[in-house]
């Protein structure tokens, strides 16, 4: 992936101020993940498309990450957005109750766990709200699968763009580069499955597509 923010340079030996309305258990799970994955900052940075020193910023609470860092951060480091949420597994239970699944709120997204835990694939009730979600573009191994419930979703493959409303689907590879964004000024709802394979290769096909806009 790769925001749009430009980095800023901070002030040498000035405390971390974490930005208001951040996650306070993201901070302290991103960096207790990336030394249990035995990556380095810079080496976690690059395989996700981040300076090292924006995701110094997102460890240190002074930056929240979106939704779409927070998975991307995920597959790097081999594990799920409710571990680096900081979120409790209680189990493997096949059936997910509605009452069960509390809302989490990440950069501007909601979402909802609609999956068992330590699967090979994550499911999760996605709100996109309406706007610039940075210029993110996904590139990595593996597959996804999402469904529009409510709304209108613009998805952005390759070099096509296709504008899905409510019931229509869309299943690709995840090499293909791709970004997704509201069309509606209320948000768009989508069920949204993909899977976590690791790669050694990852850090070769994450990043930033040049000239990209939309």
């Amino acid at each position: 992936m790769s925001p749009s923010e430009t980095e800023q340079p901070s002030g040498a030996g000035s405390p971390a101020e974490p930005a208001p309305g951040a996650l306070p258990a993201v901070a302290p799970q991103l960096r207790a993940l990336r030394r249990q994955a035995s990556l380095t900052l810079e080496a976690a940075a690059r395989a996700a498309g981040l300076s090292p020193a924006h995701l110094s910023r997102l460890e240190t609470g002074q930056r929240q990450p979106s939704l779409p860092m927070l998975l991307t951060l995920a597959r790097v480091y081999g594990t799920t957005v409710a571990e680096l949420l900081g979120e409790t597994v209680v189990g493997r239970d096949a059936i997910i109750r509605a009452a069960d699944m509390e809302p989490t709120a990440a950069g501007g997204w909601t979402y909802w766990q609609a999956g068992a835990q330590g699967r090979g694939m994550q499911a999760l009730r996605v709100h996109v709200p309406y706007g610039s979600q940075g210029d993110v573009v996904r590139v990595h191994p593996g597959e996804e699968w999402l469904h529009v419930l409510r709304g209108r979703l613009r998805l952005r493959l390759g070099d096509s763009t296709h504008r899905l409303a409510a019931g229509d689907s869309a299943h690709f590879d995840s090499l293909t580069p791709h970004r997704i964004a509201a069309e509606d000024h209320d948000g768009v709802d989508l069920l949204f499955v993909h899977t976590l394979l690791q790669s050694p290769t990852a850090a070769l096909c994450l990043g930033p597509i040049p000239g990209d806009a939309s």
